[in-house]
């Protein structure tokens, strides 16, 4: 007998309030599996690039100045 068939047997042995507690267990399991495929096959940086985003070093050194310009020179980096 395979895994799969030994699982449905057990399955269908339980009384119904038990096999809708285990069809939420598999529901909330299900996504992990999902998520662990995304991530060996994709990047982050591979995630987002469909935003079409791209930021040069000028524009973070800009970003840098903008934002550090008001505070005084003893806590600037």
């Amino acid at each position: 007998m395979s895994l799969q068939d030994e699982l449905v047997e057990k399955i269908q042995c339980l009384p119904r309030q038990q096999q809708m507690i285990v069809r939420a267990l598999l529901d909330q399991l299900a996504p992990v599996e999902e998520t662990k495929q995304t991530a060996a096959g994709t990047s982050w940086l591979g995630c987002l690039e469909h935003l079409g985003t791209s930021i040069s070093a000028e524009d973070i050194d800009e970003a840098r100045r903008e934002r550090w310009g008001n505070f005084p020179r003893s806590v600037r980096p």
